[in-house]
């Protein structure tokens, strides 16, 4: 949401058949949401000089750490402990990491500054923000939210989930939106108060068991791609405390030819732009709803006119969410 464009078997008797298993109806979402994920593995995300020196050891920005002398690491505590375990004469180790999906070795030097050995490394091994809930399949209990994949801000690179959970908050102020700066919702965490888990982050969204009880009462029909049309429409979502809110946008276009910006879309609400200003990061994954179905979710912020925005298919989250 920081950029100008984008701000992130069935077996039959006779034949194969692929069926699509998700609910031709599902619980609507707009609710707000708490997201932390724990990755799989240490992402390096910047490199600091020891003693005048950035390491040299053909390690970049991206890399996942996921052993340390071939014992498995997946969190800073157990990088550093395991650094300290093989602490040798040479005051080296030997670091296993994965860039893409290859897997590779490396030395790493440890440097000695005033008693304390350093590795020259920045390194993150879990991601918390906020976020938006889509949907719920009331047959399966899966949800679908954001509509996009959580990336490493520093690297862009998507975070891969080692385990994760989605919990409640509630929204405190909202830091305006205006053209080239877009703005962010402010949230109160309640950490012990968890909804489900986080089984996957991909480029349609984040996806996983959804364990609070629900009511059948938000149950909406979903709305296939050549039923949606050019004209208004309404999105779902949280501006203060908790409360899920209708507001009318404007769907200028959509484009069953893209991947995820399916539709573009104006917000028109006069209430909600003077809240807002236009999209505030957080509000990825609200529901939009147009003729009393729900078509997709809010994705993108266009920053030069943060009024504008994207979505994605409903039925592209629903289908991602059964593989």
């Amino acid at each position: 949401m920081k950029k100008k464009f984008i701000v992130f078997l069935i077996m039959t008797i006779l034949f194969p058949l692929n069926v699509l298993a998700y609910s031709s109806e599902v619980i609507l979402g707009g609710n707000t949401i708490g997201i932390d994920i724990k990755s799989n593995g240490i992402m390096i995300i910047g490199f600091y000089k020891v003693n005048g020196k950035y390491p040299n050891d053909g390690l970049v920005e991206g890399d996942i750490i996921i052993k340390i002398n071939d014992k498995d690491v997946s969190s800073i505590s157990e990088l550093t402990k395991a650094i300290e375990d093989s602490l040798n004469n040479n005051e080296k180790v030997h670091v296993t990491y994965k860039r893409g999906n290859n897997t590779r070795k490396t030395e790493l030097k440890l440097t000695q500054e005033n008693g304390i050995y350093k590795t020259g490394l920045y390194v993150k091994d879990s991601i918390t923000g906020i976020g938006t809930l889509t949907f719920i399949d009331p047959e399966s209990n899966m949800y679908g939210a954001l509509g996009h994949e959580i990336q490493e801000a520093s690297t862009s690179k998507i975070v891969e989930v080692k385990s994760g959970t989605i919990f409640k908050n509630s929204i405190t102020d909202i830091d305006i939106s205006k053209d080239g700066k877009p703005g962010s919702k402010n949230a109160k965490f309640y950490y012990n108060t968890t909804y489900g888990d986080i089984v996957k982050n991909t480029k349609y969204g984040i996806y996983g068991n959804y364990n609070k009880s629900f009511s059948n009462e938000k149950l909406i029909s979903v709305a296939k791609p050549e039923e949606i049309k050019t004209g208004k429409a309404y999105i779902y979502t949280v501006l203060e405390d908790e409360t899920v809110e209708e507001f009318e946008i404007y769907i200028s276009k959509v484009n069953q030819n893209s991947e995820i910006k399916n539709m573009t879309f104006l917000i028109t609400d006069e209430r909600l732009l003077a809240k807002t200003g236009g999209i505030v990061q957080g509000m990825s994954g609200s529901p939009i709803v147009q003729d009393g179905k729900l078509i997709g979710a809010v994705t993108h912020v266009v920053t030069d006119n943060v009024k504008m925005g994207y979505g994605i298919f409903i039925t592209t989250m629903l289908e991602e969410s059964e593989k």
